[in-house]
This record gives structure tokens, sequence and C-alpha cells, in this order.
């Protein structure tokens, strides 16, 4: 049976729903849901998709954590009977909405990670039932909408790449009725990742995507060979989407759109709502980025990284000392030669090494260059001006 073991492992039980999964099911819609009152707007913009030739589930992880107030608690109950009464109402046209009664979710790792999680792993247990390691698990938001072409255009996407493991959604975040500060917030915010998704593309990083949590599909085996979805209460969309790679090859989708909200937030530590915050509080600066110097440098170590393959520890000694200053001053302070030296040691050839590199010298390892260099060597610059000078070297 598929993810046996996975299910055994994560000690999985019984469907939260009291409805088994229709044989035809083929695509699993999961949206955390945590305090959203809006969340209707989410299903009405699902429920207006044009429908694919897979059956479609939709499950809505109604969460609160142990410590939550009653006023919070209220509006869960409130939020499962809203979906309910509006689910009885609705022509379903091959759409099965699946909203879960609200699940209390442990203090500690209470937030988005841990529902997405928990939607994720019912999506599993559904597909297992029906034995369809190919089965579709997509990642959504309650306060994101969606264009009606996206089930259809999943489902084609992968009709056309069956190899994929996964695909990233383009996305774009709503600015009507905003104030002008915080539609300057979100240009700069959308700029900022495209930057940084293009200068990895141009510094020789093969995996370079968007890692947003309501913009993301994975197929059912990918998930379970991949080991789940993590509990981090922010950010666990950057976590999974960056271990998903070393899986298999994630594709973009680029003929369907997600609308992610642009609301302001604090519930979580960081991403697009605590960011915009602090801007539109003054604490934090959107116009201001990595240098394109740090992408430029690292091209540069990239570039040359089949001279690392088989290397004596004297002749990496020699050799760093040939790149860039920053990039030899990171690669001392982590320690690379001992990881390149046992890297080695697991590859029997080059191509091997070749396809294993990046495994080691990840978008973690990235991120970690990055804000070590930034602290000497770089400053963070003004981000118009680094984008030109991206468009410039390209």
């Amino acid at each position: 049976m598929f993810a046996k073991d996975y299910i055994r492992k994560k000690r999985l039980h019984e469907l939260f729903s009291d409805q088994p999964p229709d044989p035809g099911t083929g695509i699993i819609v999961v949206i955390p849901c945590f305090n959203e009152p809006d969340i209707l707007f989410t299903l009405e913009s699902l429920q207006r998709c044009e429908p694919p030739a897979r059956g479609v589930e939709v499950i809505i992880l109604i969460n609160y954590p142990e410590d939550a107030s009653g006023k919070i608690r209220k509006a869960a109950q409130e939020t499962f009977k809203a979906i309910t009464d509006w689910y009885r109402k609705q022509d379903f046209k091959g759409i099965r909405y699946l909203p879960s009664a609200p699940v209390i979710l442990p203090r500690k790792w209470a937030g988005a990670g841990l529902a997405r999680k928990k939607g994720m792993d019912e999506a599993i247990l559904r597909f297992s039932y029906l034995n369809k390691p190919d089965g579709l698990l997509v990642s959504l938001d309650a306060d994101t909408t969606v264009r009606e072409n996206y089930l259809f255009e999943i489902e084609n996407h992968f009709t056309h790449y069956p190899e994929q493991v996964g695909a990233t959604l383009a996305f774009e975040h709503p600015l009507e009725g905003l104030e002008p500060k915080h539609r300057e917030g979100i240009w700069l915010y959308e700029t900022y990742l495209a930057y940084y998704k293009e200068a990895l593309m141009f510094a020789g990083y093969p995996n370079a995507l968007f890692t947003i949590g309501s913009a993301f599909v994975v197929t059912a085996d990918a998930y379970v060979k991949r080991g789940g979805m993590n509990r981090r209460k922010a950010g666990e969309d950057f976590y999974f989407l960056q271990n998903l790679v070393q899986q298999g090859e994630v594709g973009e989708i680029h003929t369907t759109r997600v609308f992610p909200s642009a609301r302001l937030s604090d519930r979580v530590p960081f991403g697009t709502g605590p960011i915009l915050k602090k801007w539109i509080e003054g604490k934090e600066d959107l116009t201001q980025t990595y240098s394109f110097q740090a992408f430029a440098d690292l091209r540069s170590f990239f570039r040359r990284k089949e001279e690392w393959y088989t290397i004596s520890h004297a002749a990496f000694e020699k050799k760093i000392c040939t790149l860039p200053e920053a990039v030899a001053a990171f690669l001392r302070k982590d320690n690379f030669f001992i990881q390149i030296d046992e890297l080695n040691k697991n590859c029997a050839s080059l191509k091997v090494y070749n396809q294993r590199f990046f495994q080691l010298f990840n978008a973690f390892k990235i991120l970690k260059f990055l804000h070590f260099t930034h602290e000497s060597f770089y400053r963070k610059a003004d981000l118009r001006e680094q984008v030109i000078r991206l468009r410039q070297a390209q």
C-alpha cells in the first residue's frame, strides 16, 4: 500500500472526515485556517474554478493553539459552521469541501507549519486509501484567492511533466484599496523576491524558486519520500521546498496565478505580513537588499565547483586564495573543506559529484553565506540599483 511506512512512522490515524475519498480524486487542496473570518472568499474563488478531469477535494484544517482565548475558540466554531452551511448551498462541480472540526494544536508547535502538516498528512491518508502516489497535494492559504483556471492548469502541468515532484505557482499580491505606503511596500517586497530568485540563477544555483506557502504543489509520493511537512511556526514553505528539490525537479506554473493577501500581520515571526507591518511602522527598510556583488562572487565560485572534486587539503587551501575574498573567508569559517571532503568520499565519479554539489551548497548555505559576508565584506544596497546591476550582467 502506498505510503504505508510513512503512515506507520508518523502514527497517522483515521480520517477526520466521515466521507471516504471518491475513487476519482486526484487533487487535494490543503488550507490551514486559524482565525480567518473571510475564508469563504477563498472557497468561493475555488468554486468558480474550471473543473479539471481529476476529482478535487479541499481540506480546511481549522485550528487554534491549546492556550487560545475563548474568543478565538468561538471564532473557530463559527468558521466551521459557516463553511458547513456554505457547503450545503453549493453546486459542487466535482469539488468536495472537507472542513475539520476545530483542531487544538499543542502550544509549543502551534502555527502554520503544524497546521499545514496535519492537513497534508490527512491528504496522504486519503491518497493512500486510493493507492494514488501520483495524487497532487496543493498548498493554499485561507486568505488567498485564485484564478478560474487554477485547478485546470495545475492538472495540465503535471500531465505534461509527470516526472516532476512538485511545482510552484505564479503569485501576485492584490493592491486594490491599499494606502500608498502599503502599495509601495508590496511592490518593493515582490521586487525583492524576484531579484533574489534571479540573482541565485545568475550565480549558477540550479534550484532557485519562489517559496510561498500559498503557491506550491507536491506529488503525494514526493511528499512522503521527503518526510512530510515540517512543524515550523513560520517559513515552513521555504524549508519544505528547498528540501523537496533534493527529491527531483520542481517546476514552475506560470499559466495561472494565486493572489495572497497583502494584509499587515504579526501572527508569525517572519513572512509577508510581518515584513509589511514593520515597513509601515518604519522598522524595516525594504528599499535595501543584498548586494549584487555577493551573487557575482558566488558565481565565480560555482563556476569552478569541479576544481574541488577529489581535492586535497593543501590544494584546497591554495585554491581558495584565488577566489573572491568574501567567498574564501566564508569557506574557511564554514569549515567547507571537511564537508567537500566528505562529499568526495561518497561520489564515485565526477558526474555524481556534480549532481550532489548543490545538495551540499544549497539554499540554506547560500543564506548563511549572505548573512556572514554582509557583516564584513558587503553592505546592503539600494534594491532598484541592484536590480539594474543584475539586468546589465545577464
